[in-house]
């Protein structure tokens, strides 16, 4: 009788520790996904800067034309995509183009994929066979002189391989600018990132996280491919010196975004940002 007195005791006690481990792992389970609810309502939503449709809130500056002149419709909108063409082009003349979007913006993500297609304008320059770019923290379109080849700019450059040998895209290129790379100032040109070359024509994103002045980084599939700190004007290039005049500062924090043309045909489908707090 003693004997089957402790077996109930302990089966009760051991029912009553079952109940209470499984009240814990279900508070548990509910706080993590009140958590993961929490932090995905607090991720900034992504929102596309480009309809499909036209150029709406999208305006170009071609060297040599003014400011909103479309030359030979250089930017266009084809099947959903956005399109930069040379079809009305006899030769590339060093007319190098951007398009400017509306807004100014200062923290953020910013993804693009795109593609490299058909051939190269004729006269273009060979360097710039497969070539293309963002242009990040730049000016506005309307302070550029009418000759003015690119915008003072942090430049993504994007570029597609040639077939064979090493040539990384998510690349840096400063027009007007300098960098901090390891605490150095960078005065160069042009850096390459560590990615991987595409070859061919397949589509490619990119996406550029940019911190204000303190950091940008370059990422391809999620993976930091280039990373620099405080962007700011070069103030051994004239016009750049004189943006900086303006401005009071050669710090740059913020800045309008534009998509290259640099005489090889591309394809733009997906061009989103993500704006964040500073």
């Amino acid at each position: 009788m003693l004997f089957r007195s402790l077996r109930r005791s302990l089966e009760a006690s051991s029912l009553l520790t079952l109940s209470i481990v499984a009240i814990a792992l279900s508070v548990a389970a509910s706080s993590s996904t009140r958590s993961t609810r929490s932090a995905a309502a607090a991720e900034p939503e992504w929102r596309s800067l480009f309809n499909g449709q036209d150029l709406t809130d999208w305006t170009p500056k071609i060297r040599h034309h003014e400011t909103g002149v479309n030359f030979g419709e250089t930017f266009r909108v084809e099947d959903g995509l956005l399109k930069v063409r040379y079809d009305a082009y006899e030769t590339f003349d060093e007319r190098f183009g951007h398009l400017f979007h509306a807004e100014t913006f200062s923290h953020y993500r910013f993804r693009v994929t795109y593609r490299f297609v058909g051939e190269q304008c004729a006269g273009g320059p060979g360097w710039a066979l497969r070539n293309s770019g963002v242009m990040v923290h730049g000016e506005r379109p309307e302070t550029m002189a009418l000759d003015q080849d690119f915008p003072a700019s942090i430049e993504v450059q994007l570029l597609g391989g040639s077939g064979s040998g090493r040539r990384t895209t998510a690349n840096l290129c400063t027009p007007g600018t300098n960098v901090v790379m390891n605490g150095e100032l960078v005065t160069r040109h042009c850096t390459d990132s560590t990615s991987e070359t595409f070859h061919g024509d397949d589509w490619v994103t990119v996406e550029i996280e940019v911190r204000g002045n303190e950091v940008i980084r370059h990422l391809i599939d999620g993976v930091s491919v280039l990373e620099y700190q405080q962007p700011q004007l070069d103030d051994r290039d004239a016009h750049a010196k004189k943006l900086a005049e303006t401005s009071g500062t050669l710090q740059l924090k913020e800045g309008s975004i534009s998509l290259q043309s640099e005489s090889h045909p591309i394809d733009f489908k997906m061009i989103e940002i993500q704006v964040l707090e500073p």
